[in-house]
């Protein structure tokens, strides 16, 4: 954000963005570590750099079902006790016959030779007979028994998988910070780590407000709305890496209010508020979370962010433990936006994940969209790679606040303080959105 930005958000009396936030996360720290089993890994981020302890592969091994032996016997530069010169095939007009002196399976583990012009059958990872350095495919052979005839000699090497060729031990294999995915788990446990040091995923309570609100499962009429946030945002939350429970609906009752949320204090790590945070008779939250008590300021400070759309959030603690809870609006694309633009990243923070941002490229806009001035707007969007690299982005119908649109988006395009109207064929900043589709 420029400073030119910033001046202007101040002097319509908002907060800009980018300051905002980084108000909020200053506050937050990531969860404390812990100790998990790898089958309890996944999903988790790690709280300290791995590096592997043992190498992969442990040891020589064959890549292939097929004969072990020596490059120099079956390319003809060996005559050792063994060699039997058959009549055609490998290059120079003939194939190579060698003795079969041994099975070799991935349970094997007796050390045995090779001598010249003999072989073993091996299955793909059984450890490699001493003087082996080629695997000749079951397929390029006879399939011999007591002696196997080779018909395409491969290169040396063809079929091998020297110790520690892929993961030498000492190897760093994930850094602090990062995601504990089934590759990665397949990777601690191929080089001996049965235990990782993990950030506990965070655990997130939702709470929708408002005596005008009801439960799924019906249509709204005059005087009710559908509670659509709390499902939509404990699915967000679930997404973003954290244990999410929906709590459900609360009345717009002072003393109930208190009491949930004291309540869920003993099961969170972060509590999301939505609806109540503007400033209508009607918005319980902010006048009960905000509230001077004692001569102190409320638990929850509400401030007016340059944000488009849902400029009205809060952030402060409840609670003798002190759990940060995010307030955001009740409108549903509101709501949305404003998860993606601060509690997500509160998520990611307190899981101990980096970074905390979604990941941002520069995309070709496609058609003309204006934008209001002043606040930074996140529109859903479609982003497509092109043929000869970049990107493209189609804004989608009805702005940020259609519910339909946010669904179909893979991307938000997002349009600083100063932009009003964003022309087609300009270069424009998207939020990429991991969506499994």
């Amino acid at each position: 954000m420029t400073a030119t930005a910033d001046a202007e958000a101040a002097a319509n009396g908002l907060t800009p963005l980018a300051d905002y936030l980084g108000s909020v996360l200053r506050r937050l720290r990531a969860l404390p570590p812990l100790d998990l089993d790898l089958t309890q890994a996944y999903g988790n981020v790690l709280a300290e750099d791995v590096v592997a302890p043992h190498s992969f592969p442990a040891f020589d091994q064959a890549a292939v079902d097929g004969y072990a032996a020596r490059w120099e016997d079956i390319s003809g530069g060996s005559r050792g006790p063994g060699y039997v010169p058959a009549p055609s095939g490998i290059p120079g007009g003939r194939s190579i016959r060698l003795n079969v002196v041994g099975d070799l399976g991935a349970a094997s583990w007796r050390p045995v030779r090779l001598t010249p012009g003999s072989c073993f059958s091996v299955a793909a990872g059984a450890p490699l007979p001493i003087g082996a350095d080629v695997v000749v495919p079951v397929e390029w052979t006879d399939q011999g028994m007591a002696a196997v005839e080779i018909f395409r000699a491969p290169k040396r090497g063809y079929g091998v998988r020297r110790a520690g060729e892929e993961l030498p031990a000492g190897t760093l294999l994930a850094r602090a910070g990062t995601y504990v995915s089934p590759a990665l788990v397949a990777v601690f446990a191929a080089t001996g780590i049965g235990h990782v040091v993990v950030r506990p995923s965070p655990r997130v309570v939702i709470v929708a407000t408002g005596d005008e609100l009801v439960d799924v499962g019906r249509g709204s009429q005059p005087g009710q709305v559908v509670d659509t946030n709390s499902h939509a945002l404990t699915a967000a939350a679930a997404e973003a890496g954290a244990l999410a429970y929906r709590v459900g609906i609360c009345d717009d009752d002072p003393e109930g209010l208190r009491g949930l949320l004291e309540d869920q204090t003993l099961r969170a790590d972060l509590i999301i508020t939505t609806g109540g945070t503007g400033t209508g008779p009607g918005d319980m939250v902010r006048r009960i979370l905000s509230r001077r008590e004692g001569g102190r300021a409320g638990p929850v400070t509400f401030t007016e962010v340059a944000l488009y759309p849902g400029t009205a959030l809060g952030f402060g603690t409840v609670g003798a433990e002190e759990v940060p809870v995010v307030c955001l609006p009740g409108e549903p694309g509101a709501a949305l936006i404003g998860f993606e633009v601060l509690a997500r990243p509160a998520i990611q923070l307190l899981a101990g994940a980096e970074p905390v941002f979604r990941p941002s490229v520069r995309a070709h806009l496609l058609e003309t969209v204006s934008s209001p001035t002043g606040l930074r707007e996140f529109r859903p969007a479609h982003v497509a790679e092109r043929r000869g690299g970049g990107y493209t982005v189609q804004p989608l119908a009805g702005g940020p606040f259609t519910l339909s649109g946010l669904a179909e988006a893979n991307g938000l395009l997002v349009l600083g303080e100063r932009v009003t109207t964003a022309a087609a064929g300009s270069t424009v900043d998207v939020l990429l959105l991991d969506r499994r589709r």
